[in-house]
């Protein structure tokens, strides 16, 4: 049987359009516009435009024909460290591997025991965009369940004494990102019951994302675009929140695109409760009673 053959200059174009979609949905994930991408990375708007349109720079396409030539992958050429030699193997392995398997390899590197079911039930994390309700939520639950209640922000601010504005300006988002896995890997170790109130973009960093999800028990608190911008514009008007947001169809946009995005991060938590149209009583509500019904069956098993 004859295989197809695949047009060169075809192929090559979908690997632009996959590389520019993967750029923009990146950017998304982590609430970046075009303007502060551009300034963060030194390269113009227009050329981060064009990258995201499918017309990125030949020499990206050239690089990809030399490793195509040689038969390895094109993220081997471009590692920044030296892979061990046996990560080839093990890429390739995982890439055929099964959930389980996955997961069990998982346990074997993080070489401990957490994420147990025993265990995360009484550790709570509340995921969602900002305006969701995660701190005013939080600190109801943990208050009608006696349990401590921790915004991770502020630890990352009291561990490092700073803002996190001036973390951001002064670090830049990787920057932030790195104190944030290590606030809630300190966090995650401690022993006791807690309520967390995480950051919107905390799913943006899967190391940070999946620690989360194996050492507490998530709860994605979901709302409309619409919904998160008018609780983020009360904030503001209360001295709540820290900027205003610009009020024009722009920025809703944006912060559609940013829900796109991490919609399917999000929805890898355990559970979801849907806020729009709720009042926070009647969320509230709900939030304590999936919890302590969570914490009845694993103790009836």
């Amino acid at each position: 049987m004859s295989v197809p053959s695949v047009d060169p200059v075809e192929a090559e174009g979908r690997f632009l359009s996959d590389l520019g979609q993967r750029v923009r949905t990146m950017r998304a994930v982590r609430a970046m516009s075009r303007k502060v991408l551009s300034q963060t990375s030194g390269l113009s708007e227009r050329y981060i435009a064009q990258l995201e349109s499918g017309q990125g720079n030949v020499s990206i396409i050239l690089l990809r024909r030399v490793a195509n030539a040689m038969g390895v992958r094109l993220e081997d050429l471009i590692a920044a460290v030296e892979s061990p030699p046996d990560w080839p193997v093990m890429r390739d392995l995982l890439a055929t591997a099964t959930p389980e398997q996955v997961a069990e390899a998982k346990r074997i590197l993080a070489g401990t025991g957490r994420g147990s079911d025993a265990e995360i039930p009484r550790r709570v994390a509340l995921i969602g965009l900002r305006g969701a309700g995660k701190s005013t939520l939080g600190r109801i639950l943990a208050e009608r369940l006696g349990w401590r209640f921790v915004e991770l922000n502020r630890e990352i601010e009291r561990e490092n004494g700073l803002l996190v504005s001036e973390i951001f300006a002064i670090y830049g988002q990787d920057g932030y990102r790195r104190l944030e896995q290590a606030a809630l890997r300190r966090l995650a170790d401690e022993a006791g019951p807690m309520v967390l109130a995480t950051s919107g973009g905390i799913v943006a960093e899967p190391l940070t994302f999946d620690l989360l999800l194996s050492s507490f028990f998530t709860v994605w608190l979901k709302a409309r675009p619409e919904e998160h911008m008018r609780r983020v514009r009360e904030q503001t008007a209360q001295g709540a929140a820290p900027a205003r947001l610009p009020d024009n169809d722009n920025a809703l946009r944006e912060l559609r695109a940013v829900l796109l995005s991490r919609e399917p991060l999000y929805a890898r938590s355990r559970a979801v409760i849907d806020t729009a149209g709720v009042s926070v009583a009647e969320t509230a509500a709900q939030l304590t009673a999936l919890v302590e019904e969570t914490l009845r069956l694993r103790q009836a098993r």
